[in-house]
């Protein structure tokens, strides 16, 4: 399975939250890729998202009016598709000022991961994690507890 994170926002090299999402993206056996584009209208953004999202992929747009799911809700929801024969999972992160309807409109999930307002880096590492604990989940592997 490949992962794609397209998000607004650089990650700053060597920031904690890059060392975080490196670690991670290190662990997983799945193919991680992520693209940026510096912060600009939300139109460019949009755009910038859209255009990047790989043919056949599934979509799920990072958004504070989504589903706050558990752990094991997000990686029964991965391997779902995984057995509908989904090789490509698109993960979208907006700007500061979030998604325009267009973006939500594309998603197969909208997803949260809570009301609390979270900065866009730490947020990407975040979501690194839950990828991989999804990954671990589906293995069977001890790494989530519950």
């Amino acid at each position: 399975m490949r992962i794609y994170i397209l998000a607004i926002g650089k990650c700053k090299h060597g920031s904690p939250e890059d060392l975080i999402i490196k670690e991670y993206q290190k662990r997983l056996n799945w193919d991680l890729i992520i693209k940026e584009k510096d912060n600009d209208s939300q139109e460019k953004e949009a755009k910038f998202l859209i255009e990047n999202i790989p043919n056949n992929a599934k979509v799920v747009v990072l958004d504070e009016r989504g589903e706050n799911m558990k752990s094991l809700e997000f990686a029964e929801k991965i391997g779902d598709w995984q057995l509908e024969g989904v090789s490509d999972v698109c993960f979208l992160i907006g700007g500061a000022d979030g998604h325009l309807d267009e973006v939500r409109k594309r998603a197969d999930l909208l997803l949260s991961f809570g009301k609390l307002t979270m900065p866009h880096m730490l947020i990407r590492a975040v979501l690194t994690e839950q990828i991989y604990r999804a990954q671990t989940i589906l293995n069977h592997h001890p790494y989530h507890r519950e």
